[in-house]
């Protein structure tokens, strides 16, 4: 959660916008990564003209500056760069405008996402470095994101991306109806996804051709694109509030038919074992990689929250999934039936809480349900606010000079949500100075197989981590049958 200090203001009317978009975030893997579609048709052959700078205008400064603060920053790390910077040379000879220039931004996030300006600046996070397991896999997402500048996709994109935030300004402008909110901001990103998908199509296309000429194996494409599907199948268990949070995914083309495209692509430029992998060399360069998210930040460990910069942790119910955004900690429990929110807002030191949450924030709250409470010693508010379709418990408590919000919403109240929400806000506490110095972020590992070794031995040295056995499958691009064997070089989470 990076928006400590900054106001947050949700009303009854966004919640469910809210709710809806960061689920369908979440399982879209948030951008252009996670949609790999493969057309067939390879680009011309290269000339070779010097090579241009990559300029950067005013509008383009903004939204780098936008980005790096959306993601954590960027991540330093002189090997990776030095391997990053290396394939792009090799990839930028290899393509049909060999005298563009392209600057790669590694993100500090664990979230799998890479993108493009139309400037030529690459973006890659960590979290996709991380998925990724040899040269050839970096390889295919770093070629796509330089077809999309190559053909101009993003440039269309960018006013593309303007629209929608006019879109989103109307719609939070609308009437108290939730549903209709909604409904009009996922409309709004349905039409972008199928705007995009030609694109796609036509990016991957490229991409496979260029990664080819530039002796990669050509099937780190479709190898890749499998990882990121178990990658999605594991994040797809934790379902969405709304159900027309699914139709926005299934806009674009099922995984498996990417990945056939893929190989299909691949096919018209090599046998399935030619072709560079690079697997040791990457492998090297990622030892030592952060893993998730950053501490700096908050991080979550199973259900338990924890801010070490700014001292506080708290634990949310059984059968709840956290995920830390940029703008709050999202949970959702299983089956989608309840949810929460916990985010920070500024309230006037003059002000008690219990005024602030009757403020008008929040529409529809019931004055005679707030409460003024002590929580671990920490003055706090309670109330309950009514929508059509949602119950909410509200909850305000002041921290320091900060007043933190947990806002729980269930469909139908019940004994247990409401305990739910107490025992949640009641977890809540300073943490010790043990635990802020043992605070520090899960890192990956490259080991290598032993004799013996299983993928469920291997995966219980897995730390940190929930689901081991799937997770280590999925980082190693290990579908459910595949076995390990000697000496093989395999990726484990560690702390």
């Amino acid at each position: 959660m990076t928006g400590v200090g900054r106001q947050v203001g949700l009303s009854r009317r966004l919640w469910a916008a809210s709710v809806l978009l960061c689920a369908a975030v979440a399982l879209s893997a948030c951008g252009d990564a996670s949609r790999f579609e493969v057309a067939t048709k390879p680009p011309a052959a290269p000339a070779k003209p010097q090579r241009a700078v990559v300029t950067q205008t005013p509008a383009g400064e903004k939204e780098h500056e936008r980005i790096l603060a959306s993601y954590g920053g960027s991540y330093d790390d002189a090997r990776l760069e030095a391997l990053i910077t290396k394939t792009v040379e090799r990839l930028v000879a290899a393509s049909e405008r060999p005298d563009l220039a392209y600057k790669v931004t590694i993100l500090n996030s664990g979230a799998v996402n890479a993108f493009a300006l139309p400037t030529g600046q690459l973006y890659v996070t960590r979290g996709l470095i991380a998925l990724a397991s040899d040269t050839s896999e970096l390889s295919s997402v770093l070629s796509h994101e330089m077809a999309h500048v190559l053909a101009k996709h993003a440039s269309i994109r960018e006013e593309q991306a303007r629209q929608a935030a006019v879109v989103t300004r109307v719609v939070t402008d609308m009437g108290s109806d939730p549903d209709l909110s909604a409904l009009a901001l996922a409309k709004s990103k349905l039409t972008m996804a199928s705007f995009s998908r030609a694109q796609e199509f036509e990016a991957d296309g490229i991409g496979v051709g260029i990664s080819a000429r530039a002796h990669f194996d050509p099937y780190g494409a479709s190898r890749f694109l499998a990882s990121m599907e178990r990658n999605a199948a594991m994040k797809a268990n934790r379902t969405p509030l709304d159900p027309r949070a699914q139709d926005f995914l299934s806009s674009h083309p099922a995984t498996p038919e990417r990945v056939q495209n893929a190989q299909a692509n691949a096919r018209q430029y090599s046998s399935p074992e030619g072709g560079e992998r690079d697997r040791e060399t990457y492998l090297a360069a990622i030892d030592n990689i952060v893993y998730g998210e950053d501490p700096s930040e908050g991080f979550v460990r199973g259900r338990r929250f924890l801010h070490p910069k700014l001292g506080f942790t708290f634990q949310a119910p059984e059968a709840f999934t956290l995920d830390n955004t940029a703008q709050a900690v999202i949970g959702v429990r299983e089956g989608g039936n309840q949810a929460m929110r916990f985010d920070v807002v500024r309230v006037p030191a003059e002000q008690t809480l219990g005024d602030y949450l009757n403020s008008g924030w929040m529409e529809n709250v019931d004055r005679a349900t707030t409460e003024e409470v002590t929580i671990n010693g920490f003055p706090a508010a309670s109330a309950i606010a009514q929508g059509d379709q949602w119950q909410f418990r509200v909850y305000a408590l002041r921290f320091g000079s900060d007043v933190y919000r947990f806002i729980f919403a269930a469909k139908q109240k019940s004994t247990e949500s409401e305990r739910n929400a107490r025992e949640t806000v009641g977890s809540f506490r300073r943490l010790t100075l043990a635990e802020i110095q043992a605070a520090r972020p899960l890192r990956i590992k490259v080991i290598t197989v032993q004799p013996g070794d299983t993928v469920e031995s291997l995966s219980h040295r897995m730390n940190g981590v929930d689901r081991p056995a799937e997770r280590f499958r999925v980082l190693n691009g290990l579908d459910a049958h595949a076995t390990v064997k000697a000496r093989d070089l395999v990726k484990i989470v560690v702390d």
